[in-house]
């Protein structure tokens, strides 16, 4: 059951903070944009088409949060450019930024096409590496102007990265290597951004009830080709009685709750680091 949250302001801990979040339609993003909105940020929701993503931006608003939309395909070669003005133009501000669009496209390496694993670098590596550098110079600005003030002001950013990419998985060598090099990417902007007071962490995603981990369907995925997408159901029935020691799946709700961890006031000393929100899964 999708958690209600409390909109209440005296609960808010993002008051008056900015956050963007790629692929914010559906899923996971869909729970993190809510998540965000419901501790007081006001949030550009992003999504391929404008139905999911003005139906997220509707649900905020309707909960008495504030919210944008910049639909369109993260992996446009100007789409960093229009997510980043997206928030400035409406609200003003950066201060949280969410890399979360992606999707799967499997096979073992002898079957996979160079555009197999082209797509999925584009769309978990290229695509995010163009958002955060869209966002450095305003990011740069506003830190030297709240300096010059004699304020500290902590900003966030929260790559989303898989146990696949931390552990291998098979089947998975282009999704796992994207995952991987989003560990690469945080720990190298978390040492860049830090003099700005940027936060950079990642948070690595076990088995979350999505589309991804449904039973396997036939339908068009995010780079519109018809594909099965999902898993075997003996395979969910291993994982919860024998690698979960929590012993189930996680909602798309728990998973927004770890990357909200990395977005609140309480993770301002906290940075290059990489949580696994997986119900205790180890590889």
């Amino acid at each position: 059951m999708a958690a209600h949250y409390n909109y209440s302001p005296s609960l808010m801990k993002l008051e008056g903070k900015v956050a963007i979040v790629s692929g914010s339609g559906r899923g996971i993003g869909r729970a993190v944009a809510l998540k965000l909105a419901s501790e007081g940020a006001r949030v550009v929701v992003n999504d391929l088409e404008d139905g999911p993503t003005n139906e997220v931006a509707e649900a905020i608003r309707a909960a008495g949060g504030t919210a944008a939309t910049c639909a369109g395909n993260v992996t446009a070669p100007d789409f960093g450019e229009r997510f980043v003005a997206a928030a400035l133009d409406n609200f003003g501000g950066l201060d949280i930024i969410v890399n979360n669009a992606g999707y799967t496209w499997d096979s073992v390496i002898q079957k996979m096409t160079d555009e197999q694993f082209q797509a999925i670098m584009d769309v978990h590596v290229v695509a995010p590496f163009r958002i955060l550098r869209a966002a450095a110079e305003p990011i740069r600005k506003f830190s030297k102007a709240e300096a010059a003030e004699g304020r500290e002001v902590f900003r966030k950013v929260v790559n989303i990265s898989s146990v696949s990419g931390l552990g291998g998985n098979p089947g998975q060598v282009n999704y796992a290597t994207a995952k991987a090099a989003m560990v690469g990417m945080t720990k190298t902007l978390a040492k860049e951004w830090g003099r700005y007071k940027v936060n950079v962490n990642c948070v690595a995603f076990g088995f979350i009830r999505t589309r991804m981990t449904q039973p396997i369907v036939t339908e068009a995925d995010a780079s519109g080709e018809v594909r099965k997408i999902g898993v075997q159901p003996a395979l969910i029935e291993h994982l919860e009685q024998n690698a979960i020691p929590i012993g189930r799946l996680g909602t798309p709700e728990e998973a927004a709750d770890g990357v909200y961890l990395f977005c609140s006031p309480e993770s301002n000393y906290i940075s290059g680091q990489v949580v696994t929100v997986g119900g205790g899964i180890t590889f």
